[in-house]
């Protein structure tokens, strides 16, 4: 097997990252070579064209579809289509060719192999849309119901040559397109109408004013070189207004936002008003409200390693009196663990700690800093399904168990997967 090799394969499984698993070369007691498939979905049988080796495995992309399978479905990303050259197709959609109910289905069986596999669990999730939580009356829920249409921020690229748009999948060539499908109507508007830009990229942000901005990123030879002032606007959860940047972190889709707040508040319910609650990797204080409006007048810190972002939350949460510290999480559960009194210690064991870190997960370090600390609850809101069942096998290892687990597609026609754990000690 060499990369450029057409093979046919039979698609068994999914894997986490988009792609399926297959197997070439099988003969008797050789089960043959792992290879991870783009392009494709279990119970198919296609032709694909190896893009790399390695030692125990090898990547291919789909050229075409020998034998589909019942859920494959027109793709909604036509440029993205198995029947376009791989090099020419965009990224963002890699389960797009997938019918809307079996996307959510694959993403279930990825969180139950994780979490069989690295957390010692076995479970059986269900992954739900936004309509599934905030109901299919919800405006963001609503116009997004067919998974289209959702994302208030996209993020293109200009090349040397001036060409704008998103990037191959799995490269760095930028794809000139003639849509964006996920994109919400005005972002893909504001997107296609896209002409001139320097090399680098370019955010498009639809914030809660419904005015989208365009900010450009052109690429920086120095890095010292001053940076214009972001600009601030504001989105909605309910009743709550956020100031954020422009060009910080907010939830891509339209509801997720909201999705994920009523999840946590309907998750974690009434918190104690005497004890000490955590919010780790706070942003701009999403979660950091909901903790606060449920615990009433108690003690509450979020934690936020962005400067920008920590002065926002600070900002928004200010009518709950939340300590607003901007640090990196590790450090602040180091410094807390070494300094907390008897009596903070006691407060601690009575609240919740919220964590929602970065792809990568929370890690050893900060799981064992939560731990020793000895939060009552964790809740741990994640966007990889990998990451937070290894998270989560090492909280059992510390005396914590898995109460409950809940899924939300969030990303639909792609293969991200968000999930909110709540651990016991």
């Amino acid at each position: 097997m060499e990369s450029g090799e057409l093979v046919d394969l039979e698609i068994t499984g999914v894997a986490h990252g988009g792609v399926f698993v297959a197997r070439h070369g099988a003969d008797g007691d050789n089960p043959g070579r792992v290879v991870f498939v783009s392009d494709t979905l279990p119970g198919e049988r296609v032709r694909a064209e190896i893009t790399e080796v390695k030692k125990s495995f090898a990547r291919a992309v789909t050229v075409e579809v020998l034998e589909a399978a019942p859920e494959r479905a027109p793709h909604v990303w036509p440029q993205a289509d198995v029947g376009i050259a791989p090099a020419d197709r965009p990224g963002g959609a890699d389960f797009g060719h997938i019918a809307l109910p079996a996307q959510r289905a694959l993403k279930a069986r990825v969180l139950r192999e994780a979490f069989e596999r690295f957390a010692g669990l076995a479970i059986d999730p269900v992954v739900v849309g936004p309509e599934g939580m905030l109901g299919s009356d919800h405006p963001g829920a609503a116009q997004t119901l067919d998974g289209t249409g959702y994302r208030t921020r996209l993020s293109l690229h200009v090349d040397d040559e001036g060409r704008i748009g998103p990037y191959a999948a799995r490269s760095h060539r930028v794809i000139e397109v003639s849509e964006h499908p996920l994109a919400a109507p005005r972002v893909a508007e504001v997107a296609l109408a896209l002409r001139k830009a320097k090399p680098g990229r370019v955010d498009l942000v639809l914030p809660g004013d419904g005015v989208v901005r365009t900010i450009r990123r052109p690429e920086q030879k120095d890095r010292r070189a001053p940076r214009p002032e972001p600009e601030i606007v504001a989105e909605f959860v309910g009743e709550r207004e956020f100031h954020v940047d422009a060009g910080g972190f907010w939830q891509v889709h339209r509801a997720a936002a909201a999705t994920l707040d009523r999840a946590v508040r309907d998750a974690l319910g009434e918190l104690s008003s005497d004890a000490w609650h955590l919010d780790l990797y706070g942003g701009v204080g999403l979660f950091g409200a909901a903790l606060g409006e449920l615990a009433g007048p108690a003690r509450l810190t979020t934690v936020e390693s962005d400067p920008r972002a920590s002065l926002h939350a600070e900002d928004n949460l200010i009518d709950l009196g939340v300590e607003a510290v901007n640090m990196r999480v590790d450090r602040f559960l180091s410094r807390l663990r070494a300094q907390a009194s008897l009596v903070d210690r006691e407060m601690i064991t009575r609240g919740v700690t919220l964590l929602d870190p970065p792809r990568s997960g929370a890690g050893r370090d900060v799981v064992e800093s939560i731990a020793d600390l000895g939060s009552s609850r964790v809740a741990y809101v994640a966007c990889d399904p990998v990451a937070l069942a290894r998270d989560v096998g090492w909280f059992r290892e510390l005396g914590y168990e898995l109460a409950s687990l809940d899924a939300f597609d969030l990303f639909p026609h792609s293969h991200h997967v968000e999930a909110l754990a709540i651990l016991t000690r």
